[in-house]
Protein backbone atom coordinates (compact mmCIF):
# COMPACT_ATOMS: atom_id res chain seq x y z
CA UNK A 1 0.00 0.00 0.00
CA UNK A 2 3.15 2.24 -0.31
CA UNK A 3 2.50 3.41 -3.60
CA UNK A 4 -1.43 4.43 -2.43
CA UNK A 5 0.14 6.13 0.66
CA UNK A 6 1.81 8.27 -1.55
CA UNK A 7 -0.71 9.37 -4.37
CA UNK A 8 -4.02 9.07 -2.02
CA UNK A 9 -4.63 12.84 -2.40
CA UNK A 10 -4.52 13.34 -5.96
CA UNK A 11 -7.35 14.78 -7.22
CA UNK A 12 -8.87 11.19 -8.49
CA UNK A 13 -8.59 9.30 -5.51
CA UNK A 14 -9.83 12.32 -3.32
CA UNK A 15 -13.51 12.03 -5.69
CA UNK A 16 -13.06 8.11 -5.08
CA UNK A 17 -12.64 7.78 -1.65
CA UNK A 18 -14.84 10.94 -1.08
CA UNK A 19 -17.60 8.93 -2.92
CA UNK A 20 -17.17 6.04 -1.26
CA UNK A 21 -17.70 7.54 2.31
CA UNK A 22 -20.80 8.81 0.92
CA UNK A 23 -21.86 5.89 -0.14
CA UNK A 24 -20.77 4.24 3.77
CA UNK A 25 -23.16 7.22 4.60
CA UNK A 26 -25.82 6.44 2.85
CA UNK A 27 -25.84 2.76 3.40
CA UNK A 28 -26.39 4.12 6.92
CA UNK A 29 -28.44 6.28 6.53
CA UNK A 30 -31.48 3.39 4.62
CA UNK A 31 -30.33 1.04 7.52
CA UNK A 32 -31.74 3.68 10.33
CA UNK A 33 -34.76 4.11 7.34
CA UNK A 34 -35.76 0.17 7.45
CA UNK A 35 -35.32 -0.62 11.33
CA UNK A 36 -36.66 2.35 12.52
CA UNK A 37 -40.57 2.34 13.77
CA UNK A 38 -42.15 5.23 13.88
CA UNK A 39 -43.95 7.07 10.09
CA UNK A 40 -42.07 10.02 11.02
CA UNK A 41 -38.45 8.55 10.14
CA UNK A 42 -39.96 5.81 8.26
CA UNK A 43 -42.47 7.40 5.11
CA UNK A 44 -41.13 11.51 6.27
CA UNK A 45 -37.49 10.53 6.08
CA UNK A 46 -37.18 13.45 9.37
CA UNK A 47 -33.38 12.44 9.56
CA UNK A 48 -29.66 11.95 8.82
CA UNK A 49 -26.83 10.76 9.16
CA UNK A 50 -23.40 11.79 8.90
CA UNK A 51 -19.37 11.02 9.06
CA UNK A 52 -17.20 13.63 11.43
CA UNK A 53 -13.89 14.35 12.14
CA UNK A 54 -12.30 13.78 16.04
CA UNK A 55 -12.86 17.71 16.05
CA UNK A 56 -16.53 17.31 15.08
CA UNK A 57 -16.09 18.88 11.50
CA UNK A 58 -18.40 17.65 8.94
CA UNK A 59 -17.04 15.40 6.39
CA UNK A 60 -19.69 13.55 4.47
CA UNK A 61 -23.47 13.68 5.00
CA UNK A 62 -26.30 11.41 3.77
CA UNK A 63 -27.48 12.00 0.64
CA UNK A 64 -31.14 12.43 1.62
CA UNK A 65 -30.43 14.56 4.90
CA UNK A 66 -32.67 17.15 6.48
CA UNK A 67 -31.17 20.78 5.83
CA UNK A 68 -31.41 21.81 9.76
CA UNK A 69 -29.76 18.29 10.64
CA UNK A 70 -26.41 19.08 8.86
CA UNK A 71 -26.52 22.16 9.82
CA UNK A 72 -26.27 21.05 13.86
CA UNK A 73 -24.93 17.91 13.76
CA UNK A 74 -21.13 19.45 13.86
CA UNK A 75 -21.98 22.26 16.44
CA UNK A 76 -23.52 18.94 18.58
CA UNK A 77 -20.51 16.89 18.58
CA UNK A 78 -18.14 19.85 19.18
CA UNK A 79 -20.57 20.17 22.31
CA UNK A 80 -20.43 16.52 23.39
CA UNK A 81 -16.74 17.12 23.03
CA UNK A 82 -16.24 19.57 25.81
CA UNK A 83 -18.23 17.53 28.02
CA UNK A 84 -16.53 14.00 26.77
CA UNK A 85 -12.74 15.33 25.63
CA UNK A 86 -11.98 12.94 22.78
CA UNK A 87 -9.00 11.19 25.04
CA UNK A 88 -12.00 9.96 27.96
CA UNK A 89 -13.45 8.26 25.13
CA UNK A 90 -13.78 4.62 24.26
CA UNK A 91 -15.07 2.32 21.63
CA UNK A 92 -18.56 1.22 22.16
CA UNK A 93 -19.15 4.96 23.41
CA UNK A 94 -22.26 6.50 22.03
CA UNK A 95 -23.39 10.12 23.22
CA UNK A 96 -26.94 11.33 23.39
CA UNK A 97 -28.55 14.82 23.72
CA UNK A 98 -31.62 16.67 22.82
CA UNK A 99 -30.81 20.18 23.98
CA UNK A 100 -31.78 22.70 21.42
CA UNK A 101 -29.47 25.20 22.14
CA UNK A 102 -26.28 22.86 20.95
CA UNK A 103 -28.33 20.83 18.32
CA UNK A 104 -31.68 21.15 16.07
CA UNK A 105 -33.91 23.93 17.60
CA UNK A 106 -36.26 21.71 19.50
CA UNK A 107 -36.74 18.17 22.05
CA UNK A 108 -38.32 15.38 19.52
CA UNK A 109 -35.11 15.77 17.88
CA UNK A 110 -32.44 13.17 19.04
CA UNK A 111 -28.73 13.85 18.54
CA UNK A 112 -26.91 10.38 18.66
CA UNK A 113 -22.42 10.50 18.40
CA UNK A 114 -20.28 7.68 19.12
CA UNK A 115 -16.60 8.01 18.13
CA UNK A 116 -14.78 5.58 15.74
CA UNK A 117 -11.75 4.01 16.48
CA UNK A 118 -8.91 2.42 14.21
CA UNK A 119 -5.82 1.49 15.24
CA UNK A 120 -6.06 2.02 18.74
CA UNK A 121 -6.77 5.77 17.68
CA UNK A 122 -9.89 7.71 18.00
CA UNK A 123 -10.44 8.49 13.82
CA UNK A 124 -13.81 10.31 13.73
CA UNK A 125 -17.41 10.59 14.74
CA UNK A 126 -20.45 8.79 13.40
CA UNK A 127 -23.30 10.98 13.62
CA UNK A 128 -27.19 10.70 13.56
CA UNK A 129 -30.08 12.60 13.79
CA UNK A 130 -34.34 11.83 14.00
CA UNK A 131 -37.16 13.43 14.85
CA UNK A 132 -39.24 11.18 17.63
CA UNK A 133 -42.75 10.22 17.28
CA UNK A 134 -43.26 11.69 20.88
CA UNK A 135 -40.89 13.11 23.70
CA UNK A 136 -43.38 14.09 25.91
CA UNK A 137 -44.87 17.32 27.12
CA UNK A 138 -47.77 19.88 25.51
CA UNK A 139 -46.60 18.46 21.98
CA UNK A 140 -46.38 21.35 19.59
CA UNK A 141 -49.30 23.13 21.96
CA UNK A 142 -49.16 26.78 20.77
CA UNK A 143 -49.14 28.29 24.21
CA UNK A 144 -46.60 26.69 25.62
CA UNK A 145 -45.14 29.30 27.35
CA UNK A 146 -41.50 27.48 27.57
CA UNK A 147 -39.34 24.68 27.19
CA UNK A 148 -40.54 22.60 30.05
CA UNK A 149 -44.09 22.24 29.13
CA UNK A 150 -42.29 21.07 25.72
CA UNK A 151 -41.20 17.76 26.75
CA UNK A 152 -38.46 15.87 28.27
CA UNK A 153 -34.77 17.54 28.13
CA UNK A 154 -31.99 15.09 27.74
CA UNK A 155 -28.68 16.74 28.67
CA UNK A 156 -25.03 15.40 26.96
CA UNK A 157 -24.99 12.37 28.27
CA UNK A 158 -23.96 8.65 27.37
CA UNK A 159 -26.23 6.40 26.22
CA UNK A 160 -23.54 3.18 26.28
CA UNK A 161 -20.50 3.21 27.07
CA UNK A 162 -17.99 1.07 26.13
CA UNK A 163 -21.20 -0.75 24.47
CA UNK A 164 -23.22 -0.99 27.59
CA UNK A 165 -26.66 0.47 27.48
CA UNK A 166 -27.88 3.08 30.24
CA UNK A 167 -30.61 1.40 31.32
CA UNK A 168 -31.55 4.20 33.45
CA UNK A 169 -31.62 7.18 30.79
CA UNK A 170 -33.73 4.59 28.96
CA UNK A 171 -36.04 4.06 31.58
CA UNK A 172 -36.19 7.98 32.06
CA UNK A 173 -37.11 7.81 28.26
CA UNK A 174 -39.62 5.32 28.48
CA UNK A 175 -41.57 6.83 31.42
CA UNK A 176 -41.57 10.21 29.92
CA UNK A 177 -42.97 9.83 26.32
CA UNK A 178 -46.40 8.22 25.41
CA UNK A 179 -45.24 5.37 22.56
CA UNK A 180 -42.24 3.67 24.11
CA UNK A 181 -41.53 1.80 21.43
CA UNK A 182 -41.70 3.52 19.07
CA UNK A 183 -39.12 5.91 20.74
CA UNK A 184 -36.83 3.52 21.76
CA UNK A 185 -36.89 1.54 18.95
CA UNK A 186 -35.92 4.32 16.89
CA UNK A 187 -33.51 5.24 18.86
CA UNK A 188 -31.77 1.54 18.59
CA UNK A 189 -32.26 1.85 14.85
CA UNK A 190 -30.21 5.14 15.26
CA UNK A 191 -27.71 3.23 16.82
CA UNK A 192 -27.52 0.84 14.35
CA UNK A 193 -27.04 3.31 11.89
CA UNK A 194 -23.74 4.85 13.48
CA UNK A 195 -22.47 1.27 13.74
CA UNK A 196 -23.23 0.45 9.89
CA UNK A 197 -21.19 4.10 9.19
CA UNK A 198 -18.10 2.96 11.71
CA UNK A 199 -17.77 -0.53 9.73
CA UNK A 200 -17.79 1.91 6.69
CA UNK A 201 -15.07 4.12 7.17
CA UNK A 202 -12.96 1.22 8.88
CA UNK A 203 -13.44 -0.85 5.78
CA UNK A 204 -12.36 1.97 3.33
CA UNK A 205 -9.16 2.82 5.87
CA UNK A 206 -7.94 -1.03 5.90
CA UNK A 207 -8.67 -0.99 1.84
CA UNK A 208 -6.25 1.67 1.32
CA UNK A 209 -4.26 1.09 3.99
CA UNK A 210 -4.95 4.45 5.77
CA UNK A 211 -4.31 4.93 9.63
CA UNK A 212 -7.00 7.68 9.45
CA UNK A 213 -9.32 9.98 7.81
CA UNK A 214 -7.94 13.38 8.58
CA UNK A 215 -5.73 14.12 5.50
CA UNK A 216 -8.92 12.89 3.54
CA UNK A 217 -11.20 15.07 5.64
CA UNK A 218 -8.90 18.27 5.13
CA UNK A 219 -8.60 17.72 1.05
CA UNK A 220 -12.01 17.19 1.05
CA UNK A 221 -12.95 20.35 3.65
CA UNK A 222 -10.18 22.47 1.65
CA UNK A 223 -11.66 21.81 -2.02
CA UNK A 224 -15.43 22.48 -0.98
CA UNK A 225 -14.31 26.16 1.01
CA UNK A 226 -12.07 26.85 -1.95
CA UNK A 227 -15.23 26.24 -4.43
CA UNK A 228 -17.51 28.36 -2.05
CA UNK A 229 -15.04 31.30 -1.59
CA UNK A 230 -14.92 31.23 -5.48
CA UNK A 231 -18.99 31.34 -5.79
CA UNK A 232 -19.03 34.05 -3.10
CA UNK A 233 -16.12 36.14 -5.53
CA UNK A 234 -18.93 35.69 -8.60
CA UNK A 235 -21.64 37.77 -6.34
CA UNK A 236 -21.51 41.86 -6.84
CA UNK A 237 -19.76 43.03 -3.75
CA UNK A 238 -22.29 45.15 -1.50
CA UNK A 239 -24.72 45.49 1.38
CA UNK A 240 -28.15 43.79 0.84
CA UNK A 241 -31.45 44.45 2.99
CA UNK A 242 -34.38 43.37 2.86
CA UNK A 243 -37.68 42.92 5.64
CA UNK A 244 -39.90 39.77 5.28
CA UNK A 245 -42.69 39.72 7.40
CA UNK A 246 -44.93 36.40 8.49
CA UNK A 247 -47.39 35.84 11.04
CA UNK A 248 -47.49 34.98 14.48
CA UNK A 249 -49.82 33.17 17.55
CA UNK A 250 -51.09 37.29 17.75
CA UNK A 251 -52.88 38.66 14.78
CA UNK A 252 -51.99 42.16 15.89
CA UNK A 253 -48.03 41.43 16.62
CA UNK A 254 -46.65 39.69 13.24
CA UNK A 255 -42.78 38.60 13.03
CA UNK A 256 -40.16 40.48 11.55
CA UNK A 257 -37.05 39.21 9.90
CA UNK A 258 -34.84 41.75 9.02
CA UNK A 259 -32.02 40.37 6.80
CA UNK A 260 -28.26 42.01 5.91
CA UNK A 261 -26.35 40.14 3.62
CA UNK A 262 -22.43 41.85 3.22
CA UNK A 263 -20.30 40.90 0.12
CA UNK A 264 -16.78 41.14 0.27
CA UNK A 265 -14.41 39.66 -2.04
CA UNK A 266 -14.59 35.99 -0.86
CA UNK A 267 -16.27 36.40 2.22
CA UNK A 268 -20.21 36.69 2.77
CA UNK A 269 -21.95 38.28 6.18
CA UNK A 270 -25.98 37.32 7.08
CA UNK A 271 -27.24 39.45 9.90
CA UNK A 272 -30.60 39.55 11.36
CA UNK A 273 -30.03 42.44 13.44
CA UNK A 274 -33.35 44.36 13.71
CA UNK A 275 -35.36 41.27 13.96
CA UNK A 276 -38.38 40.86 16.53
CA UNK A 277 -37.76 39.85 20.20
CA UNK A 278 -38.29 36.48 21.31
CA UNK A 279 -41.97 35.93 22.51
CA UNK A 280 -43.52 33.46 24.54
CA UNK A 281 -45.34 31.83 22.08
CA UNK A 282 -42.92 28.65 21.05
CA UNK A 283 -42.10 30.48 17.30
CA UNK A 284 -38.24 30.92 18.66
CA UNK A 285 -35.89 29.30 16.49
CA UNK A 286 -32.38 28.54 18.29
CA UNK A 287 -28.92 29.95 16.45
CA UNK A 288 -28.09 27.03 15.16
CA UNK A 289 -30.89 26.21 13.85
CA UNK A 290 -31.16 30.18 12.19
CA UNK A 291 -27.75 29.24 10.91
CA UNK A 292 -28.48 26.24 9.23
CA UNK A 293 -31.23 27.13 7.06
CA UNK A 294 -29.83 30.58 6.16
CA UNK A 295 -26.34 28.44 5.15
CA UNK A 296 -28.62 26.31 3.22
CA UNK A 297 -30.40 28.97 0.89
CA UNK A 298 -26.95 30.23 0.42
CA UNK A 299 -25.44 27.18 -0.60
CA UNK A 300 -28.65 26.35 -2.70
CA UNK A 301 -28.21 29.59 -5.21
CA UNK A 302 -24.09 29.48 -4.85
CA UNK A 303 -22.88 26.08 -4.82
CA UNK A 304 -25.80 23.85 -5.21
CA UNK A 305 -23.30 20.91 -7.30
CA UNK A 306 -20.81 20.14 -4.28
CA UNK A 307 -21.41 17.64 -1.70
CA UNK A 308 -22.07 19.29 1.64
CA UNK A 309 -19.10 19.12 4.51
CA UNK A 310 -17.42 22.28 6.71
CA UNK A 311 -15.90 23.80 3.63
CA UNK A 312 -19.28 25.56 2.75
CA UNK A 313 -19.63 27.40 5.69
CA UNK A 314 -16.02 28.47 6.77
CA UNK A 315 -16.30 31.69 4.49
CA UNK A 316 -19.66 32.83 5.88
CA UNK A 317 -20.90 33.87 9.00
CA UNK A 318 -24.50 34.59 10.48
CA UNK A 319 -25.44 36.19 13.40
CA UNK A 320 -28.71 37.20 15.07
CA UNK A 321 -28.84 39.28 17.88
CA UNK A 322 -29.17 37.68 21.37
CA UNK A 323 -33.09 37.80 22.78
CA UNK A 324 -34.52 37.79 19.53
CA UNK A 325 -36.69 35.35 17.99
CA UNK A 326 -34.00 34.02 15.58
CA UNK A 327 -31.40 33.51 19.19
CA UNK A 328 -33.34 33.70 21.68
CA UNK A 329 -32.77 32.82 25.21
CA UNK A 330 -33.24 29.96 27.20
CA UNK A 331 -35.84 28.93 28.61
CA UNK A 332 -37.84 30.12 25.89
CA UNK A 333 -41.12 27.73 24.23
CA UNK A 334 -38.99 26.71 20.75
CA UNK A 335 -41.30 23.65 19.46
CA UNK A 336 -42.57 25.56 16.90
CA UNK A 337 -39.02 26.72 15.58
CA UNK A 338 -39.55 25.36 12.16
CA UNK A 339 -42.76 27.19 11.33
CA UNK A 340 -40.36 30.48 11.88
CA UNK A 341 -36.85 29.01 11.18
CA UNK A 342 -38.57 28.44 7.71
CA UNK A 343 -38.32 31.72 6.88
CA UNK A 344 -34.74 32.52 7.01
CA UNK A 345 -33.80 30.74 3.99
CA UNK A 346 -36.73 32.83 2.39
CA UNK A 347 -35.28 36.27 4.13
CA UNK A 348 -31.82 34.70 2.71
CA UNK A 349 -33.10 34.37 -0.92
CA UNK A 350 -35.60 37.43 -0.82
CA UNK A 351 -31.93 39.86 -0.03
CA UNK A 352 -29.51 37.89 -2.25
CA UNK A 353 -32.26 38.52 -4.93
CA UNK A 354 -30.95 41.93 -4.59
CA UNK A 355 -27.54 40.94 -5.76
CA UNK A 356 -28.38 37.57 -8.21
CA UNK A 357 -32.35 38.66 -9.62
CA UNK A 358 -32.17 36.03 -12.40
CA UNK A 359 -30.62 33.19 -10.48
CA UNK A 360 -32.93 33.59 -7.37
CA UNK A 361 -36.45 31.47 -7.27
CA UNK A 362 -39.40 32.98 -5.83
CA UNK A 363 -40.51 31.85 -2.31
CA UNK A 364 -42.47 28.85 -1.60
CA UNK A 365 -44.98 27.69 -0.08
CA UNK A 366 -43.51 27.00 3.51
CA UNK A 367 -43.31 26.54 6.29
CA UNK A 368 -43.51 22.65 6.74
CA UNK A 369 -47.17 22.19 7.68
CA UNK A 370 -47.17 19.08 10.51
CA UNK A 371 -50.22 17.60 12.10
CA UNK A 372 -49.90 16.53 15.52
CA UNK A 373 -51.72 13.95 17.05
CA UNK A 374 -52.50 11.85 20.01
CA UNK A 375 -55.03 10.30 21.92
CA UNK A 376 -56.40 6.86 22.76
CA UNK A 377 -57.59 3.96 20.51
CA UNK A 378 -59.15 1.37 22.80
CA UNK A 379 -57.44 1.83 25.54
CA UNK A 380 -53.97 2.62 23.95
CA UNK A 381 -52.18 5.52 23.61
CA UNK A 382 -50.66 6.50 20.27
CA UNK A 383 -48.88 9.65 19.05
CA UNK A 384 -47.77 10.43 15.56
CA UNK A 385 -46.55 13.67 13.14
CA UNK A 386 -47.00 13.64 9.56
CA UNK A 387 -46.38 16.38 7.07
CA UNK A 388 -48.12 17.81 4.64
CA UNK A 389 -46.21 20.60 1.74
CA UNK A 390 -46.91 23.37 0.06
CA UNK A 391 -45.74 24.44 -3.52
CA UNK A 392 -42.58 24.93 -4.73
CA UNK A 393 -41.31 28.89 -5.64
CA UNK A 394 -41.40 29.04 -9.89
CA UNK A 395 -37.48 29.01 -10.44
CA UNK A 396 -35.54 31.44 -13.52
CA UNK A 397 -35.86 28.98 -15.89
CA UNK A 398 -38.84 26.36 -15.27
CA UNK A 399 -42.06 25.90 -12.89
CA UNK A 400 -42.02 25.57 -9.31
CA UNK A 401 -42.92 21.51 -8.45
CA UNK A 402 -45.54 20.90 -6.89
CA UNK A 403 -46.74 19.92 -2.91
CA UNK A 404 -42.49 19.91 -2.46
CA UNK A 405 -41.32 20.25 0.91
CA UNK A 406 -38.40 23.34 1.53
CA UNK A 407 -36.33 24.22 2.80
CA UNK A 408 -36.16 21.38 4.74
CA UNK A 409 -37.18 18.09 2.56
CA UNK A 410 -39.08 15.89 4.63
CA UNK A 411 -41.72 13.86 2.37
CA UNK A 412 -45.71 14.30 2.57
CA UNK A 413 -47.14 11.01 4.49
CA UNK A 414 -48.86 9.19 1.90
CA UNK A 415 -52.73 8.65 2.37
CA UNK A 416 -52.29 4.48 2.98
CA UNK A 417 -50.05 4.97 5.97
CA UNK A 418 -51.84 7.32 7.38
CA UNK A 419 -55.02 5.48 7.19
CA UNK A 420 -53.55 2.06 8.77
CA UNK A 421 -51.82 3.50 11.73
CA UNK A 422 -54.04 6.32 12.70
CA UNK A 423 -58.09 6.66 12.87
CA UNK A 424 -58.09 9.09 10.27
CA UNK A 425 -59.82 8.70 7.02
CA UNK A 426 -58.54 10.97 4.12
CA UNK A 427 -61.42 12.07 2.14
CA UNK A 428 -59.64 14.52 -0.53
CA UNK A 429 -55.48 14.61 -1.17
CA UNK A 430 -55.57 16.61 -4.70
CA UNK A 431 -53.78 19.66 -6.16
CA UNK A 432 -55.23 23.24 -5.81
CA UNK A 433 -55.73 24.75 -8.85
CA UNK A 434 -54.88 28.36 -8.99
CA UNK A 435 -52.90 28.70 -5.61
CA UNK A 436 -49.27 29.16 -7.78
CA UNK A 437 -48.65 32.02 -8.37
CA UNK A 438 -48.61 32.89 -12.42
CA UNK A 439 -45.95 34.27 -14.44
CA UNK A 440 -43.67 33.32 -17.53
CA UNK A 441 -42.96 30.05 -14.79
CA UNK A 442 -45.63 29.79 -12.67
CA UNK A 443 -44.82 28.89 -8.95
CA UNK A 444 -45.95 25.55 -8.00
CA UNK A 445 -49.40 24.44 -6.62
CA UNK A 446 -50.37 23.53 -3.05
CA UNK A 447 -52.41 20.96 -2.14
CA UNK A 448 -55.86 20.11 -0.61
CA UNK A 449 -56.36 18.00 2.46
CA UNK A 450 -59.66 16.84 4.08
CA UNK A 451 -59.45 14.75 7.07
CA UNK A 452 -62.18 13.32 8.58
CA UNK A 453 -61.69 12.09 13.00
CA UNK A 454 -63.02 8.13 13.41
CA UNK A 455 -61.31 7.60 16.71
CA UNK A 456 -64.87 7.05 18.55
CA UNK A 457 -62.41 8.71 21.90
CA UNK A 458 -61.49 11.64 19.60
CA UNK A 459 -58.04 12.77 19.58
CA UNK A 460 -56.24 16.30 20.48
CA UNK A 461 -54.53 17.80 17.12
CA UNK A 462 -52.16 20.45 16.90
CA UNK A 463 -51.33 21.89 13.30
CA UNK A 464 -49.34 25.05 13.43
CA UNK A 465 -50.20 27.43 10.52
CA UNK A 466 -48.53 30.07 8.47
CA UNK A 467 -48.87 31.71 5.27
CA UNK A 468 -52.65 33.43 6.40
CA UNK A 469 -51.56 37.24 5.80
CA UNK A 470 -48.71 37.16 3.84
CA UNK A 471 -48.28 35.11 0.90
CA UNK A 472 -45.11 33.23 -1.20
CA UNK A 473 -43.51 36.04 -2.92
CA UNK A 474 -43.33 36.34 -6.27
CA UNK A 475 -39.88 37.38 -8.15
CA UNK A 476 -38.75 39.71 -10.53
CA UNK A 477 -42.49 40.59 -11.79
CA UNK A 478 -44.00 37.35 -10.78
CA UNK A 479 -47.52 37.05 -9.28
CA UNK A 480 -47.38 35.68 -5.25
CA UNK A 481 -48.52 32.16 -4.32
CA UNK A 482 -52.36 31.88 -2.83
CA UNK A 483 -52.82 32.50 1.32
CA UNK A 484 -53.24 29.33 3.25
CA UNK A 485 -56.58 28.50 4.34
CA UNK A 486 -58.10 26.02 6.85
CA UNK A 487 -61.53 24.97 7.99
CA UNK A 488 -62.76 23.28 10.85
CA UNK A 489 -66.42 21.47 9.99
CA UNK A 490 -67.05 24.06 7.55
CA UNK A 491 -65.48 27.01 9.70
CA UNK A 492 -62.08 29.12 8.65
CA UNK A 493 -59.91 28.69 11.51
CA UNK A 494 -56.16 29.53 12.14
CA UNK A 495 -53.94 27.07 13.72
CA UNK A 496 -53.19 28.93 16.71
CA UNK A 497 -54.63 26.34 19.34
CA UNK A 498 -54.95 22.83 19.73
CA UNK A 499 -58.11 21.43 18.59
CA UNK A 500 -60.13 18.31 20.64
CA UNK A 501 -61.21 16.27 17.32
CA UNK A 502 -64.36 14.02 18.21
CA UNK A 503 -65.13 11.45 15.91
CA UNK A 504 -66.71 12.69 12.60
CA UNK A 505 -65.00 15.98 12.86
CA UNK A 506 -63.41 16.84 9.87
CA UNK A 507 -60.49 19.43 8.67
CA UNK A 508 -59.90 20.42 5.33
CA UNK A 509 -56.11 22.00 4.83
CA UNK A 510 -55.61 24.29 1.50
CA UNK A 511 -52.27 25.13 1.31
CA UNK A 512 -50.15 27.72 -0.33
CA UNK A 513 -48.84 27.41 -3.68
CA UNK A 514 -45.34 29.11 -4.42
CA UNK A 515 -44.60 32.70 -5.67
CA UNK A 516 -44.40 32.98 -9.85
CA UNK A 517 -40.96 34.20 -11.88
CA UNK A 518 -40.99 37.31 -14.45
CA UNK A 519 -44.17 38.58 -15.92
CA UNK A 520 -47.27 36.51 -16.92
CA UNK A 521 -46.83 38.18 -20.53
CA UNK A 522 -43.88 35.94 -20.93
CA UNK A 523 -45.37 33.14 -20.61
CA UNK A 524 -44.55 29.81 -22.96
CA UNK A 525 -48.84 29.20 -24.54
CA UNK A 526 -47.83 26.20 -25.09
CA UNK A 527 -47.22 25.97 -20.76
CA UNK A 528 -50.31 27.93 -20.42
CA UNK A 529 -52.45 25.46 -22.29
CA UNK A 530 -50.65 22.87 -20.79
CA UNK A 531 -51.41 24.24 -17.12
CA UNK A 532 -55.21 24.44 -18.47
CA UNK A 533 -55.04 20.44 -19.71
CA UNK A 534 -54.24 19.48 -16.09
CA UNK A 535 -56.17 21.97 -14.24
CA UNK A 536 -53.56 23.79 -12.51
CA UNK A 537 -54.34 26.89 -13.72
Amino acid sequence: MGDMNATRLDPITVEILWTRLVSAVDEAALALHRTSFSTVVRESHDYTCMLLDPTGRAVVQATRSVPSFIGTLPMSVQAFLVKYPAETLQPGDVIISNDPWIGTGHLPDLTLAAPIFHRGRMVGFAGAIAHMSDIGGRRRSPDNTDIYEEGLQIPILKLYEAGRPNETLYEVIRRNVRVPDEVTGDIHAMVGSTEKMAHGLLRLLEEYGLDDVEPLAAEVIGRTEVAMRRAIAAVPDGRYHTVTMIDSFNSAAPLRIECTIVVDGETLSVDFAGSSPQNPSPLNSVLGYTRAYSTYALKCVLLPDVPNNEGNVLPIRIEAPEGSFLNPHYPAAVEARATVGHYTTSAVLNTLALALPERVPAESGIPLHGFTIRGRRQGRPFSSIFFFNGGQGARPDQDGLPTLSFPTNVSNTPVEVLERLLPVRIHDKSFLPGSGGRGQFRGGPGQRIEMEMLNPEGANVVLLSQRVKYPPVGRQGGANGRLERILFNGEAVEGERPFAMQKGDRFVLELPGGGGFGPEADRDPALIARDRENELA
